[in-house]
């Protein structure tokens, strides 16, 4: 089960960073940000609008399937690594800086699903043995 959770939850990350990086892309060829058929027009079409909707579509139907099987509380938390890899593909896309909020915030990120997930085993092996 525990490799199920992991490359799932790795498909999740890949696909929701695809999302978010190719929706920056976008946006940044859409630029200047403006209400009017001309703005609508280099959205729609950029190709990258459609890998960002795609990217989107795959992460819910990735997310549907992991929380079937994945307990909420550290499913919940882990697909927030988003965060984390999107800052990390932003270095090397769009030249971002991790500045040490940064790098402080995914660290505690991390560690947040850690505990987590340590917590929920602990709950499940508590419920294992008095089960038996």
């Amino acid at each position: 089960m525990a490799r199920f959770y992991l490359i799932g939850f790795a498909i999740l990350l890949f696909f929701d960073t695809i999302a978010q990086c190719s929706f920056k892309l976008a946006a940044m060829h859409a630029i200047p940000l403006e209400m009017s058929i001309a703005w609508l027009i280099r959205v729609f079409t950029n190709p990258w609008i459609y890998v960002s909707i795609a990217g989107y579509i795959l992460t819910f139907f990735t997310w549907m399937s992991l929380l079937k099987k994945a307990p909420v509380g550290p499913a919940f938390a882990a697909s927030h690594l988003e965060i984390v890899t999107v800052m990390i593909a932003s270095v090397f896309l769009f030249h971002e800086p991790i500045t040490a909020y940064k790098l402080t915030g995914a660290i505690l990120i991390l560690a947040g699903i850690v505990f987590l997930a340590i917590a929920e085993s602990k709950i499940n092996h508590q419920q294992n043995s008095h089960g038996n």
